[in-house]
């Protein structure tokens, strides 16, 4: 069965109340230091990520540093559960209850704006400033516990509804900081999140099944032809070139979507979401440069690819 030119593109259309940042200034020593240890964290695990960031104004700067180190924190509790299931040392109901102490975390610094952890009590204040919703936040708490139990998806729209999770409901974060000009942004910032979460599922197929999970939908398998015994024997076959073809194609169609919204944002805010939209889709052309051969490795850009497109982008955020 032949699936090229005819896979699901399904746009995520959300209506919201039209909303203008609030910045507020942060005098309190504590809650400085505390958006430091954020910052700390961002510099050292997301380097590109922290370099695009730093066009911002200081005051966004510091709130999407709150959002990346909640992110890292949520991700790590998840990766460190894994390990010890692995290890047999944790239970799914014990880790749940791990999670549960975050929700009740993040349930708190929303309703209170109370913390005693460092990334809680800058993710309280950026909350607070901006408006952003607990409903995403827990949220992406429930799309990275799916991880745990949950490793083959059947098609399409389970994918996205995993992807929405981990990676949209980010970008509806972001957004709010940001600041946008219309409602309409914040469709495009879920199709941008649902872009980059594929590029990632195609970049790492190959780590992925080391670890026993496959993100490609069952139901495109099949289409194509293509078992999990074809996967783990490494070889890119006909078959499977033509089934990450149609991956890539499906990423290719969220990041045009997602173009449109930028534009949207404030223009301080411009710059860093078109180096991530445009380096993250580069690596979709660096896997046709491979001819799809991600089995076995991974690719990736270096810091001088990831640089190159710099001036341009500056030019182009600042021309919308």
């Amino acid at each position: 069965m032949e699936l090229t030119k005819d896979f699901t593109f399904r746009p995520f259309y959300e209506r919201t109340s039209l909303h203008t940042s609030v910045i507020t200034e942060v005098g309190d020593e504590n809650l400085q230091e505390a958006y430091t240890f954020c910052r700390n964290i961002t510099r050292e695990h997301a380097k590109t990520f922290y370099l695009a960031t730093r066009f911002l104004p200081n005051k966004k700067q510091r709130a999407i540093f709150a959002v990346y180190a909640l992110c890292r924190f949520i991700d790590d509790t998840v990766d460190e559960a894994i390990d010890l299931q692995v290890n047999r040392k944790l239970d799914l109901n014990e880790i749940q209850q791990r999670l549960d102490v975050i929700r009740e975390q993040v349930k708190v610094t929303f309703d209170t704006g109370y913390a005693t952890n460092k990334i809680f009590r800058a993710i309280a204040h950026a909350l607070q400033t901006y408006q952003i919703k607990k409903e995403h936040v827990l949220l992406l708490i429930d799309g990275v516990y799916m991880d745990l139990y949950k490793n083959r998806y059947k098609n399409f729209d389970e994918l996205y509804d995993y992807s929405y999770k981990v990676a949209s409901v980010v970008g509806l974060m972001t957004s709010e900081i940001f600041g946008y000009s219309s409602p309409e942004a914040l469709k495009y910032a879920v199709d941008l999140g649902i872009a980059m979460q594929l590029t990632n599922i195609i970049r790492d197929v190959g780590e992925d099944l080391e670890r026993n999970r496959i993100y490609l939908p069952q139901d495109e398998m099949d289409a194509f032809g293509v078992t999990e015994t074809d996967l783990r024997v490494g070889i890119v076959t006909p078959e499977i070139r033509q089934l990450l073809k149609f991956q890539v194609d499906r990423a290719r169609e969220y990041y045009k979507s997602a173009e449109k919204g930028i534009a949207m944002l404030d223009r301080d805010s411009r710059l860093p979401v078109w180096l991530a939209r445009y380096n993250y889709a580069r690596i979709l052309d660096k896997v046709e440069q491979c001819e799809y051969k991600v089995l076995k490795k991974r690719v990736f850009l270096s810091t001088k690819e990831k640089l190159a497109i710099l001036p341009s982008s500056i030019v182009r955020s600042y021309l919308l």
